[in-house]
């Protein structure tokens, strides 16, 4: 079913028209003239405009004028007399979709609206494409079979049928995004766009015109119609990135979608209705956040219907080989040559490294080590300068951070301690030096403040 707007001065002409088309199952709403079309136009949303050529007050080629600068993209179709056919084909060549000679047959017409309409959804869904391939760029794998990742995936096995909001909590540089999409191409709607917003990013009023769309001269600059986000998303997925930075109005605004299915384009009063399932990210403990005055508990709710956390790669160094290799493999040499080799000692140095910008900061390190190391082969010696002064070698621990708190450098000696003996309590704390209780307590402790952060 398409919204047809239909544009005529003879009122028996627009009423058999009106009855053609609503036999199709069409809405259709019909005007004496384009002025008062170009009215609505501007106030609701059509799929499909139907005109006379020859109209008072303006005529069918000014009007086909308007209607483009509003709406590039809308088909429409002219009715012309045999005199005007001369001027509907000098208008297709202006950006017309079709014309149509009186007298026409109804399914004549029908015939031609459904087309026109079949148009317009197919250069909605090739814009949506685009953005969503843009969205993507260079598109990474969900790498890991350690116990954590493989229980992440199974998860997003889990909820890829539904259509429930899914929350993706984790550190900055773990993956949320890749889970996200991991999730849309595990669904039913895969075969529909899944488009991105990072709400970090953009200001207050861009984000609501990047979500929401706009109309023109809603707001300085707005020199045409928009579609947002929501609607290029329908039938797919959408992504909110850093959910959490979103503003506390525009959060209002969020809740209602994820509730209603229902919005309004900045600067218009016309409710539109959507079917998109929402996937938002964060890195923040939201629950602080509601605390604090920054969130809104009732959205919280909204998003937390189906919560997935992503690991720290510090908690799954068993993964950090197999990235490495996904990496390496992944990153061209300028030279063309075949990718590098990583020596054992440099491998460890990587897997010993506790990895404060997570995945995201491995990927780097792997590119750089690419394209900067001349033998093909990554050295230890060659990887340690590069990452953040706080690695453990085999004598003992280098280039620790002036200023560094002792209980950071205390857990990450247990840490690395705890890694030297395959997780083995009772070994740790005798080469520490402390009690096995001791050592479990601390753990206990770092584990529940952990958990807290989210």
């Amino acid at each position: 079913m398409a919204r047809i707007c239909v544009v005529d001065d003879n009122e028996l002409l627009r009423d058999s028209i009106q009855e053609t088309l609503t036999r199709e199952e069409h809405q259709v709403d019909v005007f004496a003239d384009a002025v008062a079309a170009l009215e609505a136009l501007r106030n609701r949303s059509f799929d499909v405009v139907v005109s006379d050529l020859k109209m008072p007050r303006m005529d069918g080629i000014t009007f086909l004028g308007e209607v483009l600068t509003h709406d590039r993209d809308m088909p429409v179709i002219l009715m012309t007399a045999y005199g005007t056919v001369a001027s509907a084909v000098s208008a297709m060549k202006q950006g017309a979709f079709d014309y149509i000679q009186k007298p026409f047959e109804a399914d004549e017409l029908a015939l031609l609206v459904d087309r026109a309409h079949q148009h317009r959804m197919l250069k909605a869904d090739n814009e949506a494409l685009r953005v969503s391939l843009t969205d993507a760029g260079n598109q990474r794998m969900l790498v890991g079979e350690s116990r954590l990742m493989r229980e992440v995936q199974a998860r997003c096995r889990q909820v890829a049928d539904s259509a429930a909001t899914v929350l993706v909590t984790g550190e900055s540089g773990t993956g949320k995004e890749l889970v996200a999409r991991e999730i849309h191409r595990l669904s039913p709607r895969a075969d529909r766009p899944m488009l991105a917003v990072n709400c970090a990013a953009l200001s207050n009023n861009l984000l609501e015109s990047e979500l929401f769309g706009h109309e023109r001269g809603a707001f300085t600059g707005a020199d045409r119609a928009r579609k947002g986000r929501f609607e290029l998303a329908h039938g797919g997925t959408l992504l909110l990135d850093e959910i959490s930075e979103m503003p506390m109005p525009l959060q209002a605004k969020l809740l209602r979608v994820l509730q209603e299915r229902q919005f309004e384009r900045v600067g218009s009063s016309l409710t539109l209705t959507v079917d998109v399932r929402v996937i938002a990210t964060t890195n923040r403990n939201l629950v602080e956040w509601i605390r604090e005055g920054k969130f809104r508990e009732d959205l919280f709710y909204r998003l937390n219907v189906l919560p997935i956390e992503v690991p720290p790669l510090r908690d799954r160094r068993d993964d950090v080989s197999r990235l490495v290799e996904y990496f390496m493999g992944r990153t061209g040499r300028p030279d063309g040559r075949a990718s590098v080799t990583v020596e054992p000692a440099a491998m460890r140095v990587l897997r010993d490294y506790h990895w404060p910008g997570n995945v995201r900061e491995l990927e780097n390190v792997c590119e750089r080590a690419v394209v900067m190391v001349a033998d093909r082969i990554v050295r230890a010696s060659v990887i340690e300068p590069w990452l953040q002064g706080e690695i453990q070698s085999h004598d003992g621990f280098r280039n620790l951070r002036p200023g560094q708190l002792m209980e950071d450098m205390e857990r990450q000696l247990i840490e690395r301690t705890l890694i030297q003996f395959n997780g083995h309590r009772e070994k740790t704390a005798r080469a520490l030096g402390i009690g096995v209780r001791t050592l479990g307590m601390k753990l206990k402790k770092w584990q529940e403040q952990a958990r807290r952060a989210g």
